[in-house]
């Protein structure tokens, strides 16, 4: 993530690992940050600074304001609610995430990073076609190893 000049991540709900701090010392070294807005179309990445204001967006989310500029970022800090050891996850079901990667993706590599508690771990994620396999899981226990199919 440190070679990553502009990263998205997301303002936490429910019981979502709080990613802010992480985000707050890439900001300290220089990185950009990006926080998602839910649209009709999917996600959309919004710029976003320290102490810029947040609305509140669908399913109770707080997102960047939708006037800020639009950007692509180069990776992305992705919330799970259930993860495995191949890298699929289960958010809250609709798909946003699956389909921003796959979007991100098509020009250019996109480092994924999940980050959750190691409870959240399940033998196996039901994973369909349209799903993004993340590159790399993270949790309070630390790095999670990830292995291919």
């Amino acid at each position: 993530m440190k070679a990553a000049r502009l990263v998205s991540a997301y303002w936490p709900i429910r019981s979502e690992v709080d990613p802010r701090a992480a985000v707050e010392a890439m900001l300290a070294r220089g990185q950009r940050a990006a926080l998602p807005q839910v649209t009709p179309d999917g996600l959309v990445f919004r710029a976003w600074q320290a102490g810029d204001a947040l609305v509140a967006g669908r399913f109770g989310l707080s997102e960047p304001d939708p006037g800020l500029p639009e950007v692509e970022p180069d990776a992305m800090i992705v919330p799970l609610a259930a993860f495995d050891r191949l890298g699929q996850r289960i958010g809250y079901g609709a798909g946003y995430y699956d389909g921003a990667i796959a979007r991100l993706s098509r020009d250019r590599p996109v480092v994924t990073v999940g980050v959750g508690f190691a409870a959240q771990e399940v033998e196996r994620v039901p994973a369909e076609a349209h799903d993004r396999a993340l590159r790399h899981v993270v949790t309070e226990a630390g790095p999670v190893v990830l292995r291919t199919a």
